[in-house]
């Protein structure tokens, strides 16, 4: 006997996760079914997905961005998309900390989230391992860095581990010179040498504040230390992420740089399923493959970072927050590129200290980081 399709919600549906996520859904309608849709603002985009895929929920977050009265709108409607009875699988690709209430309400429900929202486990790795246990919720990591530890890790105890490497492209300013960093623009910055990302991802990974919420989030997903978690850059993007064994051993995942892959693994973990959306891996195509060591110097970010994550408690929401706030400024042309790490800095040498131990304590730490970093620059 066949069973029915599994629901899915994709929380983000208009964005490049999104997007790619419906495109992967649509190759298995005998395994999948689109039961839920949201997305920001884009309303014109979320009703030709929603005429093509007739999902059961449709929701939009920004008040006033669509007059469609069936659909839901505001921030709520995220919950209320993970909490619909046709869902148990939920695709969270929602841009920052607007990800945390819909991931925590999906795994107390006791579904899995397909987590491309690093940032909800970025602020509160603890309370989403809480509300896992607690629901019998379950998350498996979208980003093709976790995806490849998680395949790597199979069957393999924790202790056997030694240590991860995450790669990173190292963005396209891997070859400036630290001096003209200060003058590199928005169009620069949004020029990723090997991903098609958003606007805001893509500027993380300039900066590389991305791979410093990478390691934060593969501390949370793999229970390692921050001693044990490593950054190289790989300016090909076919490596995702290595793993030393304890005996020397190195395990590696390779691919494509499509992220149809490591979506469809999320799906499907720990089943592999035969997909025919991305091309056959060809090594010597691919070749060469080169790695280097990070200029952590000249992208102060990823050591911010990894240091907020040491620290605990709200010093990780406080990051992330200042990050998102810097990078929605120097989108809009309102401070240059080298202030991003310069505000990040700030914020944590001012609240890093603050309580994190529940949701309202961490989200009040973001909003003061945001402000704080709008008063920083006079914005």
């Amino acid at each position: 006997m066949t069973a029915a399709p599994r629901g899915v919600a994709i929380l983000g549906s208009t964005g490049s996760i999104g997007t790619t996520a419906l495109r992967v859904l649509q190759r298995h309608p005998e395994r999948f079914s689109v039961a839920a849709l949201t997305a920001f603002s884009n309303s014109a985009l979320l009703e030709e997905q929603v005429r093509q895929f007739h999902p059961s929920f449709v929701g939009i977050v920004q008040n006033g961005a669509s007059t469609h009265e069936t659909w839901a709108c505001g921030a709520e409607c995220l919950v209320k998309a993970v909490e619909h009875p046709d869902v148990s699988i939920v695709l969270n690709a929602v841009v920052g900390a607007a990800g945390l209430d819909a991931t925590l309400a999906a795994v107390r429900a006791g579904k899995r989230v397909a987590l491309a929202n690093k940032e909800t486990l970025v602020m509160a790795g603890p309370l989403v391992g809480e509300a896992c246990r607690a629901g019998g919720g379950e998350i498996v990591p979208v980003d093709s860095e976790h995806s490849a530890i998680l395949q790597c890790l199979a069957g393999r105890r924790p202790e056997d581990v030694r240590r991860l490497v995450l790669t990173a492209s190292g963005g396209p300013f891997r070859a400036w010179p630290r001096e003209r960093l200060q003058t590199a623009t928005v169009a620069d910055a949004l020029q990723h040498p090997t991903w098609r990302m958003g606007r805001k991802i893509t500027v993380d990974s300039a900066t590389l504040a991305n791979k410093a919420l990478e390691v934060i989030e593969a501390h949370f997903l793999f229970g390692l230390s921050y001693d044990q978690i490593e950054v190289v850059v790989h300016p090909q993007s076919v490596v995702h992420s290595f793993v030393e064994m304890v005996d020397g051993s190195v395990l590696a995942q390779l691919g494509v740089p499509s992220m149809e892959l490591p979506v469809l693994y999320a799906l499907t973990h720990p089943e592999r399923v035969h997909d025919t959306g991305v091309p056959p891996f060809d090594p010597v195509e691919l070749s060469p493959l080169t790695f280097e060591r990070v200029r952590s110097a000249d992208f102060p970010a990823l050591r911010l970072g990894i240091e907020a994550g040491r620290r605990g408690g709200a010093a990780p929401a406080v990051f992330n927050a200042a990050n998102e706030q810097a990078v929605a400024l120097f989108l809009d042309g309102r401070i240059r590129f080298g202030d991003i790490p310069r505000g990040i800095e700030a914020a944590l040498a001012a609240l890093g200290d603050a309580d994190g131990r529940t949701r309202d304590a961490l989200l009040a730490a973001d909003e003061r980081a945001r402000r704080f970093v709008r008063e920083m620059f006079a914005c």
